[in-house]
């Protein structure tokens, strides 16, 4: 019999939209090649840019908030395993589960770190440095709960393993370190890119929903652009998104070179093209998908630390860190004008690829962790009391308050 797994989405996964929906594709992936079963259930309205998760043998589910439906639907699947997409769907669906369905393993993917992100946007509004003083908000309180509350949350980023065995001392085996799960590129396959002479003009891509994203274009725009125009007077800054709104097409100006190019149907195809990718983020938290879709299609970066964070560990990165708008107008010509360095900075991408996110190492530690929790799982969660205290008050707390807003609605 196979094993079962249900996912909890907090929206449909969109793997053409963003890094998010790219990362929840790579799970289901990984859960099939150990021949799971899965369903995956979500509250949210699909968009067009959902991926049809039919089309690789998952059953789609819609599934009520504050529902008690929701109860003999988990029960009659009865799963080995739930995945919790962020931790706002482990509040609201977690309880259940623990309820209906006590022995499976509760797994929480945090995506990022909402807490890290959140804090982050908050000191930059404020004009102030980040400190603990941000990162000790509302959201942490509640996100560092779930945490306990689950049996393994899958964390994608180093640095934000740091900070949750630092800063919030959550017990080392509660956390997974679980970053995007590549393939590796192959010699073949870096040799048919585009070289540098047949590649032209700057590109910048990001889900126009994600707020980082958005301001990065407008820094772009505002302090970058014209500092990098002046060094590149013929360049173009291409500007790739899903669900550009209006005042992101505002944004476009054709005489100084930048274009809103929209949604890009093709990722591969438009950055294979470009010469350089251009990240300003000023705040955010987790791996930025930009830079792995930069350098599988060997197009080297110019990036803020925010952008860099946790992805190159000790390595060379396959481009530039800057975070003054001079430097990072300077470094982006430099390193659009010389070949040389282009070229070194593009086999550093492939490099790092390679080493740091091959699929084949994560995916075995990923499922001898799996295995071995759910087979010492009362043992695993006796030795996580704090969990299981916080689960007893959740379950006094949120369940009654789910039921009364499911009487209130009949």
């Amino acid at each position: 019999m196979k094993n079962k797994l249900l996912i909890i989405g907090h929206v449909w996964p969109e793997p053409r939209s963003s890094a998010a929906g790219t990362r929840m594709m790579q799970l289901i992936k990984v859960f099939q090649k150990k021949d799971y079963e899965i369903i995956f259930a979500s509250t949210c309205a699909k968009s067009a840019n959902a991926f049809d998760l039919s089309e690789i043998g998952v059953v789609q589910a819609n599934i009520e908030m504050n529902h008690s439906s929701f109860d003999q639907f988990v029960k009659s699947y009865h799963p080995d395993v739930v995945l919790f997409d962020r931790f706002m769907t482990e509040e609201q669906f977690g309880w259940r589960v623990a309820e209906n369905c006590p022995n499976a393993l509760r797994v929480l993917d945090t995506e990022d770190l909402h807490c890290l992100r959140k804090g982050r946007h908050q000191a930059f509004k404020d004009g102030n440095e980040f400190d603990k003083s941000y990162l000790f908000n509302d959201f942490s309180k509640r996100e560092m709960a779930s945490i306990y509350r689950s049996d393994l949350s899958l964390i994608i980023s180093e640095v934000e393993m740091a900070i949750l065995k630092t800063d919030f001392r959550i017990p080392h085996n509660l956390l997974f370190y679980l970053p995007f799960q590549l393939d590796l590129i192959s010699d073949q396959e870096m040799s048919k890119l585009p070289e540098y002479k047949n590649r032209a003009h700057f590109i910048t891509i990001g889900n126009f929903l994600h707020e980082p994203n958005y301001n990065s274009i407008l820094y772009l725009k505002e302090s970058i652009w014209p500092l990098l125009r002046a060094h590149l007077p013929n360049a173009e800054l291409h500007v790739y998104g899903a669900y550009a709104s209006q005042k992101v097409n505002q944004l476009q100006d054709v005489k100084s070179g930048i274009l809103i190019k929209g949604f890009a149907t093709d990722v591969n195809t438009v950055m294979a093209n470009s010469r350089v990718c251009l990240a300003p983020l000023r705040f955010g938290a987790g791996l930025k998908g930009k830079l792995i879709d930069a350098m599988n299609n060997g197009t080297p970066c110019i990036m803020t630390s925010i952008a860099a964070e946790g992805m190159f560990g000790e390595m060379q990165p396959n481009g530039f860190i800057e975070n003054t708008p001079e430097l990072f107008a300077e470094k982006a010509a430099l390193l659009y004008r010389n070949a040389a360095i282009w070229n070194d900075k593009q086999d550093f991408g492939f490099r790092i690829l390679n080493e740091r996110f091959d699929k084949a190492i994560f995916q075995n530690r990923f499922f001898t962790t799996i295995k071995n929790t759910i087979q010492q799982l009362q043992n695993h969660r006796h030795n996580n009391f704090t969990g299981e205290m916080l689960q007893h008050h959740t379950l006094q707390s949120t369940k009654y308050m789910a039921k009364w807003i499911e009487e209130k609605n009949k």
